[in-house]
C-alpha cells in the first residue's frame, strides 16, 4: 500500500512550464498522451460517501485499475492508493458492472510525465483548463513548486471531479462529464 501525496496548480503557459521544468533538472518521461478515466461507484454513491474512489484508466494503450481511500487534505492532498495494471479494460469494466458498480463520472485529458528521479510532475491538458500535478514527499513537492515559481497559495488539493463541479458552478454548464466532446456540446 502506498500513500499518494500531491498538489495541483493551474497552468497558463504550457511551453513556459516545460522550459521551467527543464531548467529545474526535470526530464520528459512520457510525451503528451491521451488519457480517459472512468470512476465507478455502487448505488447511492457508497464509495463517494466514504471518500473513496475506484477508477479505470486508459493511458495511451495501457489500462490501470486504482482504488484511493483515506484522504487527508492539508497543504498537500494525501491518500492511500492501490493500483494495478489490467490487460483488458473492457472486460474489467464488465467485471465491475457485474459486481454492481456503475460508471459515475468520466474525465479525459492529455498528460505528459516528467521526473527528476525523486518525484513526478505531470502536465494535464483538460477540457476545463491546464493543470500541473507535483507528486512526491511533502518537502520535495514544496521545493519543486518553488523551482517552478509556484507558491503554496496556488496549491489545489481537489481531484478532477471536484474541479469539474467548481467549473460547472462558475460556467453554468450542463455538461455531465469532463470530456472534450461533452464540454464542446455545452
Amino acid at each position: 500500500m502506498s500513500r499518494e501525496i500531491e498538489i495541483k496548480f493551474r497552468v497558463a503557459d504550457l511551453r513556459g512550464l516545460a522550459r521551467k521544468l527543464r531548467a529545474a533538472g526535470f526530464r520528459l518521461v512520457t510525451p503528451r498522451t491521451h488519457e480517459m478515466n472512468t470512476l465507478y461507484d455502487l448505488p447511492e454513491q457508497v464509495l463517494r460517501g466514504r471518500g473513496e474512489l475506484l477508477r479505470l484508466r486508459k493511458y495511451g494503450s495501457a489500462w490501470t485499475l486504482t482504488h484511493k481511500s483515506g484522504g487527508k487534505k492539508a497543504r498537500h492532498s494525501s491518500r492511500i492508493e492501490l493500483e494495478t495494471g489490467v490487460t483488458d479494460g473492457k472486460k474489467t469494466d464488465a467485471i465491475l458492472r457485474g459486481l454492481g458498480y456503475a460508471p459515475s463520472f468520466r474525465y479525459e485529458k492529455f498528460r505528459a510525465e516528467w521526473t527528476d528521479g525523486k518525484g513526478q510532475v505531470v502536465v494535464d491538458e483538460t477540457p476545463i483548463g491546464n493543470f500541473c500535478e507535483i507528486e512526491g514527499s511533502p518537502r520535495w513537492i514544496d521545493a519543486s513548486a518553488k523551482k517552478l515559481g509556484v507558491n503554496a497559495a496556488d496549491y489545489i488539493t481537489k481531484n478532477y471531479a471536484g474541479l469539474f463541479l467548481d467549473w460547472k458552478l462558475q460556467t453554468n454548464s450542463p455538461a455531465e462529464e469532463m470530456t472534450f466532446k461533452a464540454i464542446q456540446r455545452s
